[in-house]
C-alpha cells in the first residue's frame, strides 16, 4: 500500500490537530515554518520540518498525496500559489487531496443573521477581502489541473492553549458588549475531524462552514469561563466607549450566525464540542 503523504504548508495550531490524528496511521507529515523553533518542535512531533527560505520544497511536494493550505493570503496574495506553483502544477498527478482552510470573514457583516455556503461573499475587512480572492485562485488552480480541492471556511478558533481560562484568572478577560453581535466558533479537534473526514472522501470536494451548533454573544463565552472557574464575571464594557487596538475592533465589524449543515451531511460530521459550554469544560479538566 503506498503511502500516505500530507504536505502541509503553514503548519499551524489546526493543521497539528490533523497531524496528532493521521501520524498513529502511518502518515508521512511534512510541515513548512518560518521559525526554527517551531521547525525543532514539528521535528519532536514526528513531523518533518522545512523551514521557508532556507530549504527547498519541490522534491517534498512532489512525493505528496495529500496538500493542506493553511498559510493566509498577504498584499501579494497567496503566498503558496505565489512561489510554488510550478511546483504544484509538477505535483499534481499525485495529489489526491488538496484542502484549504479559509475562513467565516469571506461572508461579511450579516447583522446577526445566518449564512450558508451558498450566502453571497460580501467581506467587510481587508483579511476578508484577501480570503475571497486567495479562493478564486486555489478554484482556478484546482481546475486547470484537474485536481478536487475542498474549501473549509472556519469560524473562531479555540482549544488547548487558545480557551479564556488564563484570562479569566489573571483578570485581563473582558466582556465587550455590541448590540446584536454574534459569533461562531469551533473547537480544534472539531475541525482535525473534519478535515480527516474530507480526506477519507476525496469525491466530496467542495466548500463547507466549520463551526458548532450555537453561535452567541463573545461576552456569553467570557462568563461561562469565569462561572466554570467560579471566579466573579469580568465587568461588561460597551463596545462604542471601550480601548481596543484597531485589530480587536475589527473582529466586530461583522456580526452572523453560520450554519454547519453540509459539513454535518456530506462529510458524516458529528460534532465532539457542539457548543462553546461542552468545549470549555473538555478544556477545564485537561488544565487540572
Amino acid at each position: 500500500m503506498t503511502t500516505q503523504k500530507l504536505f502541509s504548508f503553514g503548519h499551524g495550531y489546526s493543521a497539528q490537530a490533523l497531524a496528532r490524528r493521521l501520524l498513529p496511521q502511518g502518515w508521512e507529515i511534512i510541515g513548512t515554518t518560518r521559525n526554527p523553533e517551531k521547525a525543532r518542535e514539528f521535528d519532536n512531533a514526528g513531523v518533518e520540518p522545512i523551514l521557508l527560505g532556507q530549504e527547498p520544497i519541490p522534491a517534498q511536494l512532489g512525493g505528496a498525496t495529500h496538500l493542506l493550505i493553511s498559510a493566509g493570503p498577504n498584499a501579494e496574495g497567496d503566498p503558496f500559489l505565489r512561489d510554488y506553483r510550478q511546483p504544484l502544477i509538477n505535483a499534481a498527478p499525485n495529489l489526491q487531496w488538496i484542502g484549504y482552510l479559509s475562513t467565516t470573514g469571506v461572508y461579511g457583516d450579516h447583522g446577526g443573521g445566518w449564512v450558508d455556503e451558498e450566502t453571497p461573499l460580501t467581506p467587510a475587512t481587508k483579511r476578508g477581502i484577501a480570503r475571497v480572492q486567495a479562493e478564486m485562485d486555489w478554484q482556478e488552480t484546482a481546475q486547470d489541473l484537474a485536481l478536487n480541492l475542498s474549501i473549509f471556511r472556519l469560524a473562531g478558533i479555540y482549544g488547548p492553549g487558545r480557551g479564556p481560562f488564563a484570562k479569566v484568572r489573571n483578570g485581563t478577560a473582558r466582556r465587550i458588549v455590541k448590540k446584536d453581535q454574534i459569533f461562531s466558533r469551533i473547537h480544534v479537534e472539531d475541525i482535525a475531524q473534519v478535515l480527516e473526514a474530507s480526506i477519507h472522501r476525496p469525491d466530496s470536494s467542495g466548500i463547507y462552514n466549520i463551526c458548532d451548533d450555537l453561535p452567541v454573544p463573545p461576552q456569553e463565552v467570557i462568563g461561562y469561563a469565569a462561572e466554570l472557574l467560579g471566579l466573579p464575571l469580568p465587568p461588561e464594557e460597551d463596545f462604542e466607549t471601550a480601548e481596543m487596538t484597531p485589530m480587536a475592533r475589527s473582529f466586530y465589524a461583522e456580526s452572523k450566525k453560520v450554519r454547519n449543515d453540509r459539513m454535518k451531511r456530506d462529510l458524516g460530521i458529528r460534532l465532539i464540542y457542539p457548543d462553546y459550554k461542552t468545549g470549555l469544560q473538555a478544556l477545564l479538566q485537561e488544565d487540572q
